[in-house]
């Protein structure tokens, strides 16, 4: 049985180390936000533990990374271990680039929820993402 929240879904949009290419978050950010998320965009050059710390601070639901670096296995594990250090297990960790099929699969094995690539559709993020916090996020 799922919970109804009280109010809407918080995500924290960011892009995490010198990536420079937000285009796509952006797109995320208003996406989500015309679904009727509250969004919190960090914008650009963010670390790991400045995400964890923002997203603690903000209350959210949910963290999306967005990410086109290569620096997948370094971002997501860090970002990890400052939620678990937190206590934010909660809290659904996503993202979406270019991620390889196999490096995704070592990031679930970590606990990251799904990684989108390219091409996803906005309806099936905001599902994944309503559902997860539906099913998951304790109030």
């Amino acid at each position: 049985m799922s919970k109804a929240l009280n109010r809407p879904i918080r995500v924290l949009v960011a892009k995490v180390g010198l990536d420079g290419h937000d285009r796509g978050a952006k797109v995320i950010a208003t996406s989500l936000r015309d679904a009727g998320m509250e969004v919190i965009y960090t914008g650009l050059r963010q670390t790991p533990e400045m995400v964890v710390n923002t997203a603690l601070q903000e209350d959210v639901d949910a963290i999306g990374i967005s990410i086109l670096s290569g620096a997948h296995m370094t971002v997501f594990p860090k970002i990890i271990q400052f939620m678990k250090e937190k206590q934010m297990d909660d809290v659904l960790l996503t993202g979406g680039g270019i991620i390889p099929e196999g490096d995704r699969l070592k990031l679930t094995e970590l606990g990251v929820g799904e990684l989108f690539p390219p091409g996803t559709t906005m309806a099936s993020i905001t599902e994944y993402i309503t559902n997860w916090v539906t099913e998951n996020r304790n109030f």
